[in-house]
């Protein structure tokens, strides 16, 4: 019975400024986003945990010096950013259910997907999806393919070097994606295993995680 379920809503709608040229694509928020219940150093807005690394990443890659704190000024602070570089956020899913209220996605059910495709049809300028995450189960991508496979949209594989790079083509326009390290504590267990982090932590023992992504997200965003 979806009754007893924990209705999980994604509590924002698509951020995507006219000018966009690039869609930053995830899944949901945590639960607490949707029931309201904020920590003190969590941003209302896409992204905004304080346990998620995004805007962390995104902070030192443009030198932003975000505030990080639940206020009007943080939220404010991140649409310019976006408006800004043209860069706008549209997650995949809508709304799911679950049992256990955490922010797993292999713990969604029922899950409704959002229109992505019309929503890339509505903004033609828009020719790179920033997935954060691979395409593991309940993923961003992994919704995304489900998407293609429905409107019977083909991929094909660009790069398959981390990052991967996949283009398609929507009425004649090609559209690449690439699947970044998810900006999540969950993934420090896959680049600790990477070779190439394994080398630069070598080169420099203070090299962390987070600079790992800095290093992989900047190419993606700065280009």
């Amino acid at each position: 019975m979806t009754s007893d379920l924990f209705h999980h809503q994604h509590p924002y709608a698509p951020f995507i400024p006219e000018n966009a040229t690039k869609l930053i694509v995830g899944t949901l928020p945590p639960p607490r986003f949707t029931t309201g219940e904020l920590k003190e150093d969590d941003v209302d807005f896409c992204y905004g945990s304080r346990d998620g690394m995004l805007w962390t990443i995104i902070d030192r890659i443009f030198e932003l010096d975000l505030k990080y704190e639940n206020t009007a000024t943080a939220i404010e602070e991140r649409k310019q950013f976006l408006i800004r570089k043209g860069i706008g956020i549209c997650d995949t899913v809508e709304s799911c259910r679950r049992e256990k209220i955490d922010a797993s996605d292999l713990g969604m059910l029922h899950v409704e997907l959002r229109d992505l495709i019309g929503i890339l049809r509505k903004h033609e300028s828009i020719h790179t999806l920033l997935f954060t995450g691979g395409n593991s189960k309940n993923g961003p991508e992994f919704f995304f393919r489900k998407l293609l496979k429905h409107h019977d949209l083909k991929i094909k594989v660009i790069s398959n070097d981390v990052p991967r790079v996949h283009q398609f083509l929507l009425d004649g326009r090609s559209i690449n994606t690439i699947s970044l390290t998810a900006p999540s504590g969950s993934a420090n267990r896959a680049i600790g295993s990477m070779e190439l982090y394994k080398h630069m932590k070598k080169q420099n023992p203070e090299f962390n995680t987070v600079d790992f992504r800095v290093l992989q997200y900047r190419r993606f965003f700065e280009d």
